[in-house]
């Protein structure tokens, strides 16, 4: 008869212990990421199909308003519809993220208070949600390019380090909304708020050349967000698509600050999180 190890992870370990039962747990992560897939989409009538439809309909309601009304211009050469898509992309993808992460603690309620692992799972699994939707916005883009028979960059082999950076803003972020969501629930409320003011803060549905040469453009570049996007753009529009490399810098800055300061809070907060549950 085979034997039957069991792991059995106590709470307050040291730092080394903690990294290391977050790797022996890894399977729970993919647990927990199956299930929040499976939760997103099941109790939903069209299902999958709002994740086709959502992407599509935001664009339409972009164009319409920011190049017909609004008559902003698209980079020359880069059809605008191609332009918002791509742009919306990638933020829908640090936006559902973000939430995602944002509400993982208080979403998981019943697990954090009646067993113990490393808490990190549940903003980590939450990603996956994230993820799936990003790569059908991602399918969608793609079908555009064909219709508008726009050709896809050689740029596109660098797209990966902007997904990574996406992820990596959208945890920094993510993980410090988590830890003040559980203590003031207030927070739940004001995060849909600031991912509905924050899209219009970022070049989705206008080029960053709007910015370029005022006096507030470093600022503007400031925003982690700006770079990832006009990078993702540049990525898959190739060159015609406006994209200043020194935004890297501060993109990558900011957001990897952002993560490691939000890791050092969530670990020396998670430890309260049943208290407040």
């Amino acid at each position: 008869m085979a034997t039957q190890h069991t792991i059995t992870i106590k709470a307050g370990g040291s730092e080394k212990d903690y990294w290391k039962d977050l790797w022996l747990n890894r399977q729970l992560l993919w647990i927990l990421s199956k299930r929040d897939i499976s939760v997103r989409y099941k109790q939903t009538l069209l299902g999958v199909a709002w994740s086709v439809l959502r992407p599509i309909m935001t664009m339409t309601v972009m164009v319409f308003v920011f190049s017909y009304l609004a008559k902003i211009k698209s980079d020359p050469g880069v059809p605008y519809p191609l332009m918002v898509l791509s742009g919306l992309t990638i933020w829908t993808f640090f936006a559902n993220t973000f939430t995602q992460i944002s509400n993982s603690i208080l979403i998981n309620g019943n697990l954090v208070s009646k067993v113990y692992f490393p808490r990190l799972l549940m903003p980590l699994s939450s990603i996956a949600v994230g993820f799936v939707d990003f790569l059908i916005a991602f399918g969608i883009f793609m079908v555009m390019t064909l219709f508008f028979k726009h050709p896809i960059s050689w740029n596109i082999v660098f797209l990966p380090c902007f997904i990574l950076l996406t992820f990596i803003t959208s945890l920094g972020f993510g993980l410090f909304f988590a830890v003040l969501n559980v203590r003031f629930r207030d927070i739940g409320q004001l995060i849909p708020f600031l991912v509905q003011v924050g899209m219009y803060a970022v070049p989705v549905a206008y080029s960053s050349t709007l910015a370029k040469g005022t006096w507030f453009e470093k600022y503007y570049n400031l925003n982690p967000l700006v770079g990832i996007i006009d990078g993702f753009r540049w990525c898959l529009l190739g060159d015609k698509a406006y994209f200043n490399p020194q935004s890297l810098y501060s993109t990558t800055i900011i957001s990897f600050s952002i993560l490691i300061l939000s890791l050092i809070y969530f670990r020396k907060k998670e430890k309260t999180f049943v208290d407040h549950i």
